[in-house]
């Protein structure tokens, strides 16, 4: 059966669909023999030799499924130009290539999804499947009511208007606050900028929850494999 080159390379566990576009459009992907760069060809995973850097792959790979708690001063990537440590670092006794499944800025920490299954990834970073994520949030300063209000009825930005699916105030100290919110949403530092948009910048942002998948009491820079049932419910929303 045909299917688009990209999907074929993410579901061998190369990289991302994202990457593996990038990887046609670079030239780097070949169909037998023949370089293709065109992200709308397909090919016949059963039938056609495909390359990607001159390497054959093939699409029967064991799927892994990772939960890190990645900590603060990591990359969520493969490769950092600035050598920075990577996800990856933190992986010891992993035997397939798994990447990161969505992100979390170099000074977040939490709950990063990690996994070779590219249909997946693909599935909960689309932003029409909706997938929730809590994170709990320490900010500068205390808010008041009518600022959590505010927050709830939601926040205009440059790039549109944030609007979290539930926000609580959880903890309150003398100079700061925890929070904890749900949003269906990922755009780049969404969480921080509605804070340093109310006076009140982030101190400490956790990723704890991805769907009804927790990170619960596991150590900053430990990871685990996903149990089957919660395979199941990430391949099921």
């Amino acid at each position: 059966m045909q299917e688009r080159l990209q999907k074929i390379i993410a579901g061998a566990g190369i990289a991302s669909r994202r990457t593996a576009e990038k990887l046609i459009s670079e030239g780097r992907v070949s169909v037998n023999r023949s370089v293709v760069t065109q992200l709308g060809a397909k090919a016949d995973a059963q039938k056609d030799e495909i390359r990607v850097d001159g390497n054959l792959i093939s699409t029967e790979i064991s799927k892994i499924y990772l939960m890190l708690n990645k900590p603060r001063g990591y990359i969520t990537s493969l490769k950092d130009p600035q050598g920075r440590p990577i996800v990856t670092d933190l992986l010891h006794d992993i035997s397939g290539r798994v990447f990161p499944v969505g992100r979390l800025d170099y000074d977040s920490e939490g709950l990063l999804l990690m996994t070779n299954d590219g249909s997946l990834a693909q599935k909960l970073q689309h932003p029409g499947f909706a997938i929730p994520k809590t994170y709990v949030v320490k900010v500068k300063g205390n808010l008041i009511r009518r600022e959590v209000h505010a927050i709830k009825k939601g926040i205009e930005l440059n790039d549109g208007k944030f609007v979290p699916s539930d926000i609580e105030l959880e903890k309150i100290n003398r100079k700061s606050c925890w929070l904890k919110l749900t949003v269906f949403e990922g755009r780049n530092r969404i969480i921080r900028r509605v804070f340093e948009s109310i006076d009140h910048p982030v101190i400490r942002l956790i990723r704890v929850a991805i769907s009804d998948i927790h990170l619960d009491d596991l150590e900053s820079g430990e990871y685990r494999h996903l149990q089957k049932r919660e395979v199941e419910r990430l391949l099921t929303l």
